[in-house]
């Protein structure tokens, strides 16, 4: 999962210098460095899913690893802006197997709230990531062009690969290995799409990424243009990530006490009551640098509660299709939260009014999502399941 916020938050900082370096001649057209990332994300997912439900997790993840390395190289030697798009494009859809195997193992030994558990302590990793990330993109920039940090990225990859080789176990359940016959998978997507749950749960958690892939593409100009103060990125950045990996650190310990839709409903509630007063409080002129990282700070917070039950509610019924249904719901959540969050990048105006009210928008549109996919169910409290399904397996692990 690092390997994935790396490669998005570590180029936030270089952004302007690869502008001017390839000769971009609008400024919002950076952000395609971030979502062309996304939309690679999204390509490949259905890909890697029934490829690793056929032939394991273990070797399909690492010749996903092995092609980002490779592209990440690619990046590094892009000569023109349309070419390093195209690298960035192949990154994400690289790095996609990632998303999809950590879904799917997770699912392979825990589920109910023992799977929302552990999926807090992922998502943690992915939200400390943005601490540093940017920092350590600027502090590569203080000795190096931009083009490093795609060597950085690479090297990087090829730890994850060496280790994830030596040490990770392979997690599939043997029964649960499928065939790559067309109408076996195509019967897995569609049971994927039709299961109430999968569905209505992963179109929450599009809109819910959505503000998410808005708030990365955005905050570079936010803080160097709508604030003026380009030298703090790093700082602001990491204030406001985080208390979102404090807020993953705490879902793991209080999930299994409240239950995933009591935790996961009320942080949605939380995101929109937020996010509204935010952009309300801009609208009336309250707005500083300050005001903005304490209020984006307590939004993001909310986020990160919501996140990793959502995502454990749509995988809830999918153990005998994870790779496959963790695929489908990637990228329908991919795609849709990359176009969300570009049209309201593109919508910055030199304020921060546009992307307040687009991630307003986000966070009403995923909890009236919620509300239609189990209306009798809000905010129920723990269910009867949630145990380890293989302890031995989840201790090797």
């Amino acid at each position: 999962m690092a390997l994935n916020a790396f490669a998005i938050d570590a180029m936030i900082p270089a952004l302007p210098e690869i502008g001017k370096s390839l000769n971009i001649a609008r400024e919002n057209d950076q952000q395609l460095v971030v979502v062309a990332y996304f939309l690679g994300f999204a390509s490949t997912q259905l890909l890697w899913g029934p490829l690793a439900d056929r032939y394991g997790r273990k070797p399909i993840l690492a010749a996903g690893v092995s092609l980002y390395i490779l592209f990440a190289g690619l990046c590094a030697i892009a000569g023109s802006f349309p070419l390093l798009i195209a690298g960035r494009v192949a990154m994400g859809a690289s790095a996609a197997v990632t998303r999809v195997l950590v879904v799917a193992m997770v699912r392979d030994l825990f589920e109910g709230e023992a799977m929302a558990r552990i999926m807090s302590l992922v998502f943690m990793v992915f939200m400390v990531v943005p601490v540093l990330a940017p920092s350590i993109g600027q502090l590569i920039l203080l000795v190096a062009p931009w083009r490093a940090i795609f060597l950085v990225l690479s090297c990087y990859g090829l730890v994850m690969l060496t280790w994830s080789w030596l040490r990770l176990p392979e997690t599939l359940h043997p029964e649960y290995r499928r065939n790559l016959a067309p109408s076996e998978i195509a019967s897995a997507v569609v049971a994927s799409v039709k299961e109430p749950l999968s569905r209505g749960y992963t179109l929450a958690l599009t809109a819910t990424f959505g503000a998410l892939v808005a708030y990365i593409s955005s905050i570079q100009q936010i803080i160097a243009d709508a604030f003026g103060r380009p030298e703090i990125l790093g700082l602001a950045f990491g204030a406001i990530a985080a208390p979102m990996a404090l807020a993953s650190w705490t879902n793991a310990r209080v999930v299994g006490r409240f239950g995933l839709r009591r935790v996961g409903h009320c942080a949605t509630v939380a995101f929109a009551v937020v996010a509204i007063t935010h952009a309300v409080a801009v609208s009336a002129g309250l707005e500083s640098l300050l005001v903005f990282i304490i209020l984006q700070g307590l939004t993001m917070v909310c986020f990160s509660f919501a996140s990793s039950n959502l995502s454990t509610l749509a995988m809830d019924r999918m153990a005998e299709i994870a790779g496959t249904a963790s695929s489908v719901q990637g990228v329908v959540g991919t795609v849709g939260a990359a176009i969300i969050g570009y049209a309201i990048g593109q919508a910055f105006d030199g304020t921060v009014r546009p992307f307040l009210w687009g991630m307003t928008a986000c966070a009403i549109t995923a909890l009236i999502i919620i509300v239609l996919t189990e209306p009798k169910r809000l905010f129920a409290g723990p269910s009867a399941v949630g145990e380890q399904i293989e302890p031995h397996a989840a201790a090797e692990a």
